[in-house]
């Protein structure tokens, strides 16, 4: 027998365990299906899968006795091609901050004839009423007539690609089938506590572990080290700083006289450029009458 390559291996292990969701999300959307996990584990003598599925109500899932979810299980084991398949429940916390949950609510409320923006509003306010950190919610398909359009909600952060969007969003599809045909419905959350790459948080030397800061010797700071600043009294301080104000009260008075004196030998040089002027003047009419006499 040829070995299986591992690369087909983990495709259609994929594809499998693809194919179980889409099963356990149509038997167990009444109950507020949250998403599956799956997890290899060693369950005494042999190795098992275990598929743990979140649901907003346990209840329905499990059923009376236990009747719903080992009819789940025995279908499991026998349609689909997982290895020793162990099927558990877990309830969810707070469902508004499920991108699933509040997806298929979305899907079931455009079914029951909402508007798409009362409808698109209503979903994201009430993830950020939970606490979300962002929430972003599209819905597309023919909303309000015959063209197929799509519109988008959204409000707080959003990361929209990256290893960030794919550690921190949250992401859940849903579909409505209304008359106009078929609308598809997408929510993406930040949930609160998120951490994001930018977000830095600085702690002091003794909560890091580390000594007193010594600040490293400096060229010509060579004998400094003995400077010791004191602390100046109430008393002492006001008399430094009368002492400041009445320095800078002399130098503001140099400054005016040095001021006055500037201004009085430009008025003194006006006058004396007047005068010259004058005399100029008069240099230059008395030769143009002796040249009238002369005539």
């Amino acid at each position: 027998m040829a070995k299986v390559n591992q690369i087909r291996h983990f495709v259609d292990r994929n594809v499998e365990r693809q194919l179980v969701r889409e099963y356990l999300l149509k038997e167990t959307e009444r109950a507020g299906f949250g998403g599956l996990h799956f997890e290899r584990a060693f369950d005494n003598t042999s190795i098992c899968t275990k598929v743990t599925l979140q649901a907003e109500r346990v209840g329905m899932v499990i059923g009376r006795r236990g009747k719903v979810i080992n009819e789940l299980q025995r279908r499991i084991r026998t349609d689909f091609n997982l290895e020793n398949p162990k099927l558990q429940v877990e309830e969810i916390e707070n469902p508004a901050l499920n991108a699933q949950v509040m997806a298929s609510k979305l899907a079931s409320a455009l079914e029951r004839g909402w508007y798409f923006r009362r409808a698109g509003h209503s979903s994201v306010l009430n993830v950020i009423e939970a606490g979300a950190k962002g929430c972003l919610v599209i819905i597309a398909g023919k909303l309000t007539g015959s063209r197929h359009r799509t519109e988008k909600f959204l409000k707080g952060h959003i990361k929209y690609c990256g290893e960030t969007a794919l550690t921190h969003m949250d992401v859940g599809q849903a579909t409505a089938v209304v008359k106009l045909g078929t609308i598809g419905c997408t929510v993406a959350i930040m949930k609160p506590g998120t951490k994001l790459p930018h977000e830095v948080d600085i702690i002091s030397r003794i909560d890091a572990g580390l000594g007193p800061y010594i600040a490293p010797a400096m060229a010509g700071t060579e004998g400094t080290e003995d400077i010791i600043e004191e602390s100046l009294s109430e008393e002492e301080a006001a008399e430094e700083l009368a002492s400041l104000e009445k320095l800078q009260e002399e130098q503001e008075a140099v400054t005016q006289e040095s001021t006055d004196d500037d201004d009085d030998a430009s008025e003194e040089s006006e006058s004396g450029s007047e005068e010259e002027s004058a005399e100029a003047e008069a240099t230059d009419a008395e030769p143009s009458q002796e040249e009238e006499a002369v005539e």
